[in-house]
C-alpha cells in the first residue's frame, strides 16, 4: 500500500476512535447510573451527568495547541503514536471502573479525561499528518475522509451506545480497546516522520500555562453556568461562574503578549496574518457555535417530544434517537470527500461559502417545523443540512492545513481543532441556557395547567418546583419524568390508576412541554441561522486557493471558471 494510504488509514481509524467515544456516552448515561448505583435525578447527580459529558471534550479542546507544538518539536507521528496508546489504556480503565456510587462516578470522570488526553493527541495531529503524506492536489479530499470519519464516528457513537447499553454498560468503553491496541501497533509499525523534528527549541511554558488555564476557566464556568444555583435555575450568577469567566478571558488577553515576547512561542501568531488560515479559523469557529449543539437539540426533541407521541417508551427512545437522526450524517458522508476532490482543484472558498449558506437555510426550515412533524420532511432537512456541513467541512479545513508552513502544521492543527471544540462546547452552553430559560418560565404553568386538564390540579402543588434541568434531562436519559417525580413525592398512591396510567403515558408530558419547549428551539434556530451565514461571509473573504511555499511558482493551467494560485499574505 502505497504510504500516504496508509497515514489516511490509520489516522481515519483513529479520529473515528476519538469521536465514538465523544458521544458513545450521551446515549449510554442511563446504564451507566444504574451500573454504578447512582439515581440520575438525585441532588448533586447532575454534576457528575455534566462531566461525564462535557469533561472529555473540555480536556481535548485545552491541550489541542499545546500536543501540536510539542509534536512540531518532537515528531507527530511520535505523539500521535503515544496518544493512540494513552487512550488505549484510558479506554480500559473506564471499562474496568472499580467503585460504585460517587466514588465510581469520580473514577469514571478521571479515565474520561485519561481517554481525553489521548484524543488530544490524536486530534492535534491527524490533520498534520495527512497533509505531510500528501500533496496539495490531494489533500482536501483526503481531510474530507477524516470529517466523515468524524461525524460518522460522533453518529456511530450515539447508535452503538444504544446497542451496547442493553448488555453491559462496561463495553460501552471496552470496545474501543481492541480498536485502541491494533491501530497503536500498526501506527507504531508503519508510520513515519516525513517533515524534519524542530530541535533545540525551548518549550513555551508561560504561553501554554496562560493558553490553558484561559480554555479551562472559561469551559469551566460555562459547564457549571448551567447548574442551578441558590434559588436560579442556572448558574451564570453564580459568582464562581462570573469569576471563572473573567480570569479566563485575562488569561486569553494575556496569552497574544506572551506569544510576542517569547523566542520560541506556543504558537506563530504571523499565522493569523494569511487571509486564507485567519479566515479558514473563523469561519470554523462560528460554524461550530452555529452547529455544535444542533445535533444534541434535535436528540433532545426526539427523545423527549417526538418519539413518545409516536409510541416509543422513553426506555427506548435514546437509541432510536441516533436511528432517526442518520440522514444527517447520510448527507455529510455523501459531500465530504466530494467536496473536498472538488477543491483540491477550485479551492476552498465557493464551495465552503455555498456550504454554510446551505445549513442556514436549513436552520430556516427546522424553525417552521411543529413538534409533531412529518419524518420525511425532517429527514429530507437534515439530510441537506449534513451536505452542507461536508460542502463546509474539508475544503475549510484543507484551506487551513495548505496555509500552514510545514514545521508549524501541528500547532496549527492544534488551533484549529482547538476553536472547533471550544465552538461546540459554547454552542452547547448557549443553546441549554436559552432552552432552559424558556422551560423555566413556562414549564411549571404548562404542566398546570395539563394536570387540571387531566382533572388533577391538586397536584401542581409537586411540580412547582420541578427544575427544567431535571425534566429536560430526565427525557434525555430515557427516565419519564412525569413517572420520576410523582414516585419520589409520593404522590402516585393518592391518585386513580387510570389517571395515574394518562399522567404517566407517552401523550402527556410530551404534550404539556412542547410549546415552550418548541418556541425556545425554534430561537436557536434563528440564532444557528445568523451565526452559519456569518460563517459564509467569513469563507468568503478567505480569498483565493493558497498553498504555503507554493506563492511563485508558476500555476498550471487550469479550465475556464477555476480559482488560480493567487498569492495570499505569507505567514
Amino acid at each position: 500500500m502505497e504510504y500516504k494510504w496508509t497515514v489516511l488509514s490509520n489516522t481515519t481509524i483513529g479520529v473515528l476512535m476519538a469521536t465514538i467515544d465523544g458521544t458513545i456516552v450521551l446515549i449510554s448515561l442511563p446504564a451507566i447510573f444504574r451500573g454504578i448505583d447512582i439515581n440520575p435525578l438525585a441532588n448533586g447527580s447532575f454534576e457528575y451527568l455534566l462531566w461525564l459529558l462535557f469533561g472529555y471534550s473540555i480536556v481535548t479542546a485545552t491541550l489541542l495547541v499545546t500536543f501540536g507544538r510539542i509534536s512540531d518539536m518532537l515528531g507527530r507521528v511520535r505523539l500521535y503514536n503515544m496518544g493512540f496508546a494513552i487512550f488505549t489504556v484510558g479506554s480500559l480503565l473506564a471499562a474496568f471502573t472499580p467503585s460504585q456510587g460517587n466514588l465510581g462516578a469520580i473514577e469514571l470522570i478521571v479515565f474520561r479525561i485519561v481517554q481525553g488526553v489521548g484524543a488530544a493527541f490524536l486530534w492535534a495531529n491527524s490533520a498534520a499528518i495527512v497533509t505531510d503524506a500528501f500533496p496539495p492536489n490531494e489533500r482536501a479530499q483526503a481531510l474530507g475522509i477524516n470529517m466523515v470519519a468524524a461525524l460518522a464516528g460522533s453518529l456511530l457513537g450515539i447508535i452503538m451506545g444504544g446497542v451496547l447499553a442493553v448488555f453491559n454498560w462496561r463495553y460501552i468503553f471496552l470496545v474501543s480497546v481492541p480498536v485502541g491496541i491494533f491501530g497503536t501497533a500498526w501506527s507504531y509499525l508503519r508510520l513515519k516522520e516525513i517533515v524534519a523534528v524542530r530541535k533545540h527549541q525551548k518549550l513555551d511554558y508561560w504561553g501554554n500555562l496562560a493558553f490553558a488555564a484561559g480554555l479551562i476557566l472559561i469551559l469551566v464556568g460555562v459547564t457549571y453556568g448551567l447548574l442551578p444555583y441558590g434559588s436560579s435555575d442556572m448558574g451564570w450568577g453564580n459568582p464562581w461562574v462570573v469569576g471563572s469567566l473573567l480570569g479566563g478571558l485575562a488569561c486569553l488577553v494575556i496569552f497574544p503578549f506572551i506569544e510576542m515576547k517569547v523566542e520560541d512561542p506556543m504558537f506563530h501568531l504571523d499565522l493569523f496574518k494569511s487571509q486564507a488560515f485567519s479566515a479558514g479559523n473563523f469561519a470554523g469557529l462560528l460554524a461550530s457555535i452555529g452547529r455544535g449543539g444542533v445535533q444534541l437539540m434535535l436528540i433532545i426533541l426526539l427523545q423527549g417530544i417526538w418519539l413518545p407521541l409516536h409510541g416509543y417508551s422513553y426506555e427506548s427512545t435514546p437509541f432510536w434517537s441516533g436511528i432517526y437522526i442518520t440522514p444527517m450524517l447520510l448527507g455529510f458522508v455523501i459531500m465530504g470527500p466530494l467536496s473536498g476532490r472538488i477543491a483540491d482543484r477550485r479551492g476552498a472558498r465557493s464551495l465552503a461559502t455555498m456550504g454554510m449558506v446551505m445549513t442556514a437555510a436549513t436552520f430556516i426550515m427546522l424553525s417552521f417545523l411543529p413538534y409533531d412533524f412529518s419524518f420525511p420532511v425532517f429527514a429530507v432537512i437534515i439530510f441537506v443540512m449534513g451536505l452542507g456541513g461536508g460542502m463546509f467541512a474539508a475544503p475549510n479545513t484543507a484551506a487551513i492545513m495548505n496555509a500552514s508552513p510545514p514545521e508549524q502544521r501541528g500547532a496549527a492543527s492544534g488551533m484549529r481543532a482547538t476553536l472547533q471544540n471550544v465552538g461546540q462546547t459554547a454552542s452547547l452552553a448557549i443553546f441549554f441556557s436559552i432552552v432552559l430559560v424558556a422551560l423555566a418560565a413556562s414549564l411549571p404553568g404548562a404542566i398546570a395547567s395539563a394536570l387540571a386538564a387531566a382533572g388533577v390540579p391538586g397536584l401542581a402543588a409537586y411540580f412547582q418546583n420541578l427544575p427544567p434541568t431535571s425534566a429536560l434531562f430526565a427525557a434525555f436519559l430515557g427516565i419519564n419524568p412525569m413517572q420520576s417525580v410523582l414516585a419520589a413525592t409520593g404522590a402516585a398512591s393518592s391518585i386513580p390508576a387510570s389517571t395515574y396510567s394518562t399522567l404517566t403515558g407517552k401523550v402527556f408530558f410530551p404534550t404539556a412541554i412542547a410549546p415552550a419547549f418548541m418556541a425556545a428551539l425554534r430561537l436557536t434556530f434563528y440564532i444557528g441561522a445568523g451565526l452559519s451565514l456569518a460563517a459564509a461571509v467569513a469563507s468568503a473573504l478567505r480569498g483565493r486557493k493558497y498553498v504555503h511555499g507554493e506563492e511563485h511558482i508558476p500555476p498550471p493551467a487550469r479550465a475556464p471558471g477555476e480559482e488560480t494560485g493567487a498569492v495570499a499574505a505569507k505567514p
